[in-house]
Order: structure tokens, then C-alpha cells, then sequence
């Protein structure tokens, strides 16, 4: 079992939908399988200095079986902050390694490749408008 102490932030305005948002939030990660989550505490928007945004966060341990299961989490949910409570060691074989390595690569590519293609159809709409 791999405990950690994660910290989500939210940035937007108005202050309420930031509010909802950190909610929504954090009914998103209770729904997610392989996870249990406790302790949570959520910290309602502030405003930000020198910006008209708000800014608000979650703190909360969540229970996992499987590392893997952590950097599908953190891609699915970027968190600003993941502290690893306990074990004090991981023991991962090679295959296992590989495993996460492949998965972590493959996201990368995925948001790459989704960025990539952004950037061609922003310059598009540029071209078109100029």
C-alpha cells in the first residue's frame, strides 16, 4: 500500500465557481478506482495578489495498491504537490519499471502530440483573421 499526502490547487474567478470547482474536484478523485482518499480538507478561494483571481486548494492522503496507479492520477488530476508518506522504500522489478516508464512515455507523447496540433489550428485561425 502506497500513502501520500497530495495538495490540488484551483485558480479562476469568480471566487464561488473556484469553490465549486475544488469540489467537484474532489468528488472526481473520491469516484476514481484503485484510490481511496482520506483526510481531506479543502481551503476556499482567496484572492490572488496583484490579479483578479482566485485561488483555493485541496489537501487530502490518498491510499493506493500500485505506482502505476499514481501517475495515471497525476496525469489525470496534476496535482501541485505529492509527498510519499509511506512506504519508505518502493521494491519494483524491472519489467514493472518498464511498465511505468512506457505508460509515463506514452501520456507525454499523447499531450505532445495534443499540443502539436493546437499550435497548428491556433495558427490557422491567426492566418485566417489576419
Amino acid at each position: 500500500m502506497i500513502k501520500a499526502k497530495i495538495i490540488s490547487e484551483v485558480v479562476g474567478s469568480p471566487q464561488e465557481h473556484v469553490d465549486k470547482t475544488l469540489q467537484l474536484l474532489l468528488d472526481k478523485i473520491k469516484e476514481r478506482k484503485n484510490l481511496q482518499v482520506k483526510n481531506e480538507k479543502m481551503f476556499s478561494a482567496q484572492p490572488m495578489e496583484k490579479s483578479s483571481l482566485f485561488s483555493g486548494f485541496l489537501e487530502y492522503d490518498i491510499e493506493i495498491e500500485q505506482v502505476n496507479t499514481l501517475v495515471d492520477f497525476c496525469f489525470d488530476f496534476m496535482p501541485s504537490s505529492i509527498e510519499i508518506i509511506e512506504p519508505d522504500n518502493l521494491k519494483m522489478n524491472a519489467s514493472d519499471i518498464s511498465s511505468l516508464f512506457n505508460e509515463l512515455m506514452a501520456r507525454l507523447h499523447q499531450n505532445d502530440l495534443f499540443l502539436r496540433n493546437l499550435i497548428v489550428e491556433l495558427k490557422m485561425i491567426k492566418k485566417k483573421y489576419e
